[in-house]
């Protein structure tokens, strides 16, 4: 029987690969201590995610395990002898990030680095997979000639027209402590692959959601949006007219990536994982397609002060993913991501009552 360990098993896309690997006949292990609720006070709580994991999948191990602890995650590695590790477990935050940056920096550069050595150390041939993030590109691509649209900024190079390619330079640019404790943990797992032969990737993720997200101000876009949405609160819209673009990426379309790339493991690869211009969104069209779903028109207000390192256009080039594994391609709508999340945060509403 294989195994699986998943690191962040509590959080939306840890909690989607135990789900979905799982139900493929794996044993599924899952590394979590709930660090979000700390990170963002009660409503990061994942604890009831991992309740549902438990409850629902027989072949689901929780380990309450710290990434920091470096005993700790040794011992897991070699107890276990998982034949693929999914490292999703981090700090996510950038505002965060500026507030702990030893946390931070512990979490995201100095856990990863545990993970590594610890596979290198007692399972050298397991496939280890690395949830990035686009922010280690820093704020580079603001760099890039932008036109402005009536709801969107874009990219004006027709180069740039399918987005940002795994080429795109990550220094020299401002990424805030959060993309610098994130291209610490990326460049890593590269090296372990060059360096020791460890079968590896890097997956720069866009807005990676789903109905399992516990969205957040600070982190969490669509998921905490139409959560405002749901219940009246005011959303702030930080800067650049409401215009900056993201591209969302449903959490079961990671974990279909992240099969296909274990099935036929490549070394210290990297890729660029997000909705792709087809799922890209700005704040304004984000509103427009929330007011659809759930019927409630959007209360917010703006702030002219942009968040530090943000991006104001950022969208993933899907074209090296779809190269390398020609059988996968997005397969949920941004429409159907943004039903899903809506009634997700009605069921638990309901559930609250």
């Amino acid at each position: 029987m294989k195994k699986l360990l998943v690191t962040g098993s509590s959080g939306l896309i840890g909690s989607e690969v135990c789900t979905y690997f799982s139900e493929r006949g794996w044993d599924v292990h899952g590394v979590d201590n709930n660090m979000r609720a700390e990170f963002f006070g009660p409503d990061g709580d994942t604890r009831w995610n991992q309740r549902r994991l438990e409850e629902a999948l027989p072949r689901f191990t929780h380990h309450e395990l710290d990434i920091r602890d470096r005993a700790g995650v040794l011992d897991a590695i070699d107890t276990i002898q998982p034949d693929a590790i999914v490292h999703t477990a981090a700090q996510p935050s950038h505002d965060r990030a500026a507030a702990i940056p030893f946390d931070d920096f512990d979490t995201n550069a100095v856990g990863t680095l545990n993970l590594l050595e610890a596979t290198r150390q007692h399972a050298p041939e397991a496939v280890f997979v690395h949830l990035s993030t686009n922010k280690v590109y820093g704020d580079r691509p603001n760099t890039l000639e932008l036109v402005e649209k009536d709801t969107r900024w874009d990219y004006a190079d027709p180069a740039y027209s399918e987005g940002i390619a795994e080429d795109f330079p990550i220094d020299q640019s401002k990424h805030s402590l959060f993309g610098a404790s994130k291209v610490a943990a990326d460049i890593m797992v590269q090296e372990y692959g060059r360096y020791f032969g460890l079968k590896s990737c890097c997956l720069r993720g866009g807005c990676l959601t789903g109905p399992n997200h516990s969205g957040v101000e600070l982190h969490g876009f669509l998921s905490y949006l139409l959560k405002c949405n749901l219940s009246g609160k005011k959303y702030t819209i930080f800067g650049y007219k409401g215009k900056q673009v993201r591209d969302n990426i449903h959490s079961l379309d990671v974990a279909r990536f992240i099969e296909a790339f274990i099935a036929e493991p490549r070394v210290a690869e990297v890729y660029n994982l997000g909705g792709g211009k087809g799922n890209s969104c700005s704040i304004l069209e984000a509103f427009a397609l929330a007011e659809e779903v759930s019927g409630k028109p959007m209360v917010y207000d703006y702030s002219d002060e942009h968040r530090s390192g943000d991006h104001i256009c950022y969208y993933s080039d899907l074209r090296k993913m779809k190269a390398h594994y020609p059988g996968w391609d997005i397969s949920k709508s941004l429409h159907d991501i943004f039903s899903e999340i809506h009634q997700s945060w009605v069921d638990r509403q309901r559930e609250a009552a």
